[in-house]
């Protein structure tokens, strides 16, 4: 039976990949989102684009007419204020909920983010494990968490995936950056050896299991916690590597001593010279993987891409679009990041 799905944050990178997934599965579309969309990048009917804010009631109201499901997706990114992270996360993510009720939407997913387990020491991660947010992002997703949690309890059906960075087809932000280089022969500096295992996701598999979660038939299951990420994934020097071998361009990935790099980044951050944020280069040298286990049982999930196969997919795109990609110094998944002082590293790798 085909739906009419709310997608919130329609305009930005996953909203786009799950607009065509779901038009491609024959349901009508709504986004709604506060940045401009590129239409052209949509399928070409069965989409309405809406400009409004889920901080906004009545801006929900107008995107639930007609509504069966929502996927909740609008997020204030990391290097977004702090005012705006929480209002937009937790707030606007409350307003979402409250609306959807108020409507009768059948269910809600909430995309959240596996920054709520902050930087454990074991691994992998499961979904029971202690949230402990780091940074405003991290933390503001736990208490986005809570809101879905407290609206659960009240009988709303309302599930959460956690997806690692994910990845594909239109991903620019920091991935732009490693594209470009690669693609000038550079070495790849790591942060640390970079014999740490890091798990990534490509963004068609998250688009999966997220239809998996709205449409199955299990009730219970459609309202649970899940993990989403790569199945097949190796070391970062390895999967770096796989890229580099396959760009031909003779980069290669460069391991560095990880305390005095993310001093320095840590340094340059501070003084807005770079465009790296903490949660990028604190977290590149340590082991950063999740189990998918529950996701595969519960819903019959099966990622297609591994780690080196999803930054191939995404390098190649980029090589067939850079001629189109913006220059300028976004904050968001979707535009190219400036590089600030990192442009200078290049020419010296």
């Amino acid at each position: 039976m085909y739906q009419k799905i709310l997608i919130t944050g329609g305009a930005g990178f996953f909203g786009l990949h799950m607009t065509r997934y779901l038009r491609a599965r024959g349901h009508q579309v709504v986004l709604l989102d506060i940045a401009p969309y590129e239409t052209a990048e949509y399928p070409s009917d069965g989409v309405t684009y809406l400009e409004g804010d889920v901080r906004v009631p009545a801006d929900m109201e107008r995107a639930l007419d007609g509504v069966s499901h929502v996927i909740h997706a609008a997020a204030a990114l990391p290097l977004w204020s702090r005012d705006d992270i929480f209002s937009t996360n937790v707030e606007g993510t409350r307003v979402v909920l409250e609306r959807a009720a108020a409507a009768g939407v059948a269910r809600t997913a909430f995309v959240s983010s596996t920054a709520v387990y902050g930087v454990p020491k074991v691994h992998p991660l499961y979904e029971y494990y202690p949230r402990v947010g780091v940074g405003d992002y991290g933390e503001s997703k736990i208490l986005a968490e809570t809101v879905c949690e407290e609206f659960r309890r009240r009988g709303q059906p309302v599930g959460i995936i956690r997806p690692k960075t994910f990845i594909g087809p239109y991903r620019l932000g920091v991935f732009q950056i490693l594209f470009d280089w690669i693609e000038g022969g550079h070495r790849i500096p790591l942060v640390g050896s970079g014999r740490n295992r890091y798990q990534l996701l490509d963004v068609e598999d998250l688009c999966d299991a997220f239809y998996r979660m709205i449409t199955t038939d299990d009730d219970d299951a459609a309202c649970d916690v899940y993990n989403a990420g790569a199945v097949e994934f190796g070391r970062v020097i390895d999967d770096v590597g796989a890229l580099c071998a396959h760009a031909g361009t003779g980069a290669r990935p460069l391991p560095t001593p990880a305390a005095p790099v993310i001093g320095a980044l840590t340094v340059l951050e501070a003084l807005r010279l770079s465009p790296l944020y903490k949660w990028i280069y604190g977290t590149a040298h340590t082991d950063s993987f999740v189990s998918t286990d529950k996701l595969r049982a519960r819903l019959d999930w099966s990622p297609r891409y591994s780690n080196a196969a999803a930054l191939i997919r995404s390098y190649d795109w980029y090589l067939e679009n850079r001629d189109t990609v913006p220059a300028g110094s976004g904050v968001t998944h979707r535009v190219a990041w400036d590089q600030g002082i990192l442009k200078i590293f290049k020419k010296i790798l």
